[in-house]
């Protein structure tokens, strides 16, 4: 199948004067989130040590951001859209500078959790409407793939700035201020994107859809929900309630869809294969790499004693790796092909994380920083290459929308991941067998056991410490193999699916 998207015509190539200063704001807000995400796995110890969560609901606090902000994408995308995508926004960026301050002054893990769950609402609203107003700033198809290398970039970037700046507030301050440095990004973001960022919206949109939006965010909780419990605690009545609610409102948004003269989503946009090939490509990459990443903070800080400033540096490479790829990537992708950058960057990850199987306390550095350069390299690739055939192969009127499906398969792909790999991490660290007197919370989750460990005489909590962390670390190697399977499937199937995709060429 040669690829779907239509010659550009010389009118569309035309360039508006302040595009790369606008660029730079939207960038502030990929910025924005990124930093957010990273922050609360460097901080997640600290946060099980004061509040003292189960290991479920640690796992809640991790993954009910994305749960929610998959939920929402499609139906706030689609309002961007229809209202404006810069009023959406900035409106969103203070909503979510404001509520950043709950998260940061949580008292209980429930608060956190509620918080995290808030900030996704206001998270939903960020993401679409860059990448909508990317489409609609560049119309010159080589300037619009860097303009989305940059967008990547950023966000690769934003997981470096995330640990090092988390990391080094967490050795001078309390947890909590690792939120609250999401105050001034959103400060600039708001006061320079009034001045400098375009409106842009559908001409003919038609009505928002309550109904709709309902059914996508009880369609895709319920389904989420559903397998994280399946993953955790086994197939019950509850969960099976939960999986059957999610598919049959799923189904209902799916043939409302079908059958509204303006719907809140086209359907029409997955029979093109490269559209439906590139999202199914993130959902899956974001899948099995969601367990490492969640993980590797607590790695490099309970198992192997690192300073929060210092791990924060030690996942360094793997941003520097996807910046590098991300701003070189649709060059690469004109000049050998679209599958071949996209497959052959999921091929290098999994080969990665196939590698982390091997992983022990004792690990030294240059093997695993290596292998996160192979990881940040590989993900910028395919990332960056499948954002921009996404952009492309939509009209920009539906830009939003088109861009949220995108942020709703990496989210879902992180919600699942961090479910499903990090229940077994999860599984495989509870199974530890203590030294007599270990207390039952010890098995809830390596912070907890740490916590413990400070309160026993010290024979017994040495023979704790390492029971505990040899059994988190085999969770963890459970995990990365289970992730490189994930991630070289995708490479192959990428490969079919993305068979004569091109990205646009002007003239």
């Amino acid at each position: 199948m040669t690829s779907t998207l239509q010659p550009v015509r010389a009118a569309e190539v035309e360039k508006r004067p302040g595009r790369w200063l606008a660029l730079s704001v939207l960038v502030l807000a990929v910025l924005l989130v990124a930093v957010d995400a990273t922050v609360l796995g460097l901080a997640t110890p600290y946060i099980s040590e004061d509040l003292n969560p189960s290991g479920t609901q640690l796992l809640w606090i991790g993954d009910v951001y994305s749960f929610v902000i998959a939920g929402l994408l499609v139906s706030m995308g689609s309002l961007g859209d229809r209202i404006g995508r810069k009023r959406i926004l900035l409106g969103g960026a203070t909503a979510f500078g404001a509520i950043s301050v709950l998260n940061a002054y949580a008292t209980t893990p429930e608060l956190m959790i509620l918080a995290r769950a808030l900030l996704g609402v206001a998270g939903a609203t960020l993401m679409p409407a860059t990448l909508a107003l990317i489409r609609n700033l560049f119309h010159d198809p080589r300037e619009r793939s860097l303009a989305v290398g940059i967008w990547g970039a950023t966000a690769s970037a934003g997981t470096a700035v995330g640990p090092i700046a988390g990391g080094f507030l967490l050795e001078h301050f309390w947890w909590g201020s690792v939120f609250l440095i999401n105050l001034p990004v959103m400060a600039v973001l708001v006061l320079v994107g009034i001045r400098t960022l375009p409106e842009s919206r559908n001409p003919d949109p038609g009505p928002w859809d309550l109904i709709s939006v309902v059914l996508s965010l009880v369609g895709v909780i319920g389904a989420v929900y559903a397998v994280k419990e399946a993953a955790t605690h086994g197939v019950t009545w509850p969960t099976l309630a939960a999986g059957l609610l999610g598919a049959t409102a799923i189904y209902g948004f799916v043939h409302r869809q079908l059958t509204m003269p303006t719907p809140l989503l086209d359907m029409r946009l997955f029979r093109r294969r490269g559209f439906s090939g590139a999202v199914l490509a993130d959902l899956l990459t974001v899948l099995g790499m969601s367990g490492l990443v969640f993980f590797l903070s607590q790695y490099l800080q309970l198992v192997q004693g690192r300073r929060p400033f210092e791990a924060g540096l030690a996942e360094l490479p793997a941003a520097v790796g996807a910046v590098a790829a991300g701003l070189v990537a649709g060059r690469a992708a004109r000049r050998f092909s679209v599958r071949t950058v996209v497959s052959g960057g999921l091929a290098a990850v999994g080969l990665a994380l196939a590698v982390l199987t091997a992983l022990g306390r004792s690990t030294g550095y240059p093997v695993l920083g290596a292998a996160l350069l192979v990881v940040g390299v590989g993900a910028g690739f395919s990332f960056t290459v499948t954002a921009d055939v996404i952009l492309s192969s939509v009209p920009k009127e539906q830009a939003g929308a088109a861009s949220a499906v995108s942020e709703t398969a990496y989210e879902l792909g992180a919600a699942l991941g961090i479910a499903l790999l990090g229940s077994i991490v999860t599984g495989a660290y509870r199974d530890f067998t203590g030294p007599a007197g270990t207390p039952a919370q010890a098995h809830e989750s390596l912070g907890a056991a740490v916590e413990a460990a400070t309160k026993m005489p010290p024979h017994t909590a040495g023979a704790l410490l390492s029971a505990s962390r040899d059994s988190f670390v085999h969770g963890l190697q459970l995990a990365s193999g289970a992730g490189a399977a994930v991630l070289l499937g995708t490479a192959v199937a990428a490969w079919f699916l993305l068979k004569g995709q091109k990205l646009e060429s002007a003239g």
